[in-house]
This record gives C-alpha cells, structure tokens and sequence, in this order.
C-alpha cells in the first residue's frame, strides 16, 4: 500500500470517529467554575513535569494516534484522572468501546471536573474537553453514542489520563 493510500485512510477514519459533534445547548453544561484547588503552573513548570508527548496533548491541545494508547482497550474498575493535575475525571463504570481508537467515556465523573468548549480548529466544529482544575486539553466530546446512556461519547486521549485501580 502506498504512504498516500495510508495517509489518506487513516484520515478518514479519524473523520469518521468524529462524524457527529455535540451540538450548542446539548448535553452537560459548558461549566467548569467552582472547582477547587485550581492548578496554575508556567510553561517551564509543565515542560519539566510532563513527558513531551503529553505536553504536545495536555498544553498544545495535541492528539494522539489512534489506536496507540495506553488506556483504549482498558476495562478494568478504577478511576481516571488528569495526568497533569491529578483532577478526578472518569470512572470505568462509564468506560466503553467505541471502537474509534481512544479511549471513551459516556459521561464525566461529576459536572464540575471537566470543562466544554466549543473549538473550531482544523476547519471543525467541535466541543473540547478541558480538565477544570489545570485547563488540559483531553479530548472532545460527541453525540455518536446512541447505543449509551448519554449518547455522548468522551473521546479522550490516553496521554492525558493516569489510570488508578479500585482497591480489591
């Protein structure tokens, strides 16, 4: 296969991940306020804390590629937080395979721990998801989840999670 040919379909299956974006005044509310301990850190700070994979994720609103990270095939009990903050965000009760190469969620682990954005970048509209305590980039947020009980699906980099197990 050539490099275009591959080039090309991996382009549109990262399309197709993100074939229905959430729409204004739909699903949780575009919140973020009243999160305590808020996290506030200079670049250098960040640079020296995170790996460079998750700054160019966390910081510069990066992505990862699909299929690569550490956390989309996991389905074990536990909770997931922000990698930069510690923040509590998801937990694996609301975990599932959306099949799209990230990790995805159905829902945040309370309103308050996460923050929505609307995002036009690369030529989309798009809802991004932020944690509200350090303002990290994670992910977006998309109604193509019709078989979940939001509909929603957080599509969430594994970079920027840390995954931490239910005690046994």
């Amino acid at each position: 296969m050539s490099w275009s040919l591959l080039l090309l379909a991996m382009g549109l299956l990262v399309l197709g991940c993100e074939r229905r974006m959430v729409g204004e005044g739909t699903g949780p509310a575009m919140s973020g306020e009243g999160v305590e301990g808020t996290v506030v850190k200079s670049d250098a700070e960040w640079r020296k804390e995170l790996t460079p994979e998750q700054y160019a994720v966390l910081r510069e609103k990066g992505t990862e590629r699909p299929f690569t990270g550490e956390y989309d095939h996991t389905f074990e009990r536990g909770t997931y937080v922000c990698a930069a903050c510690g923040n509590e965000l998801f937990t694996s009760d609301t975990k599932f395979n959306s099949g799209c190469g990230w990790p995805a969620f159905y829902a945040a682990k309370a309103g308050d721990r996460v923050k929505l954005t609307q995002d036009y970048s690369h030529g989309m509209s798009r809802v991004e998801v932020t944690c509200a305590r350090c303002g990290s980039h994670l992910g977006h947020i998309f109604n193509d989840a019709p078989d979940q009980p939001t509909g929603q699906r957080y599509c969430i980099n594994s970079v920027s999670l840390k995954f931490i197990p239910a005690p046994r």
